[in-house]
């Protein structure tokens, strides 16, 4: 058995205890946020929608005026298909 290669190696590991490096310039990170062109643009639809209505009050006005003369009528096949259209599978 050799000994002395053994004990080579264990020289070589004392010799090279870690040593502390100083640094002398200061490191500064900040943190960024990069939105991409896609994203903005969904922002500016978003800021487009948000300004606008859910409801189509010239739509809503004109069926309000009927059902209050007594005009507005529907005729219940047309309902139906668009009601089976919708929810068919």
């Amino acid at each position: 058995m050799r000994i002395e290669a053994y004990n080579q190696v264990q020289q070589l590991y004392r010799s090279s205890s870690p040593k502390q490096v100083k640094s002398t310039a200061k490191a500064s990170f900040s943190d960024q946020l990069q939105i991409s062109s896609t994203g903005k643009d969904i922002q500016v639809a978003k800021q487009a929608l948000a300004g606008t209505s859910d409801v189509r009050e010239d739509l809503v006005a004109s069926i309000k005026e009927r059902i209050d003369n007594g005009t507005y009528s529907v005729d219940a096949e047309s309902f139906a298909a668009k009601l089976y259209e919708r929810y068919s599978l």
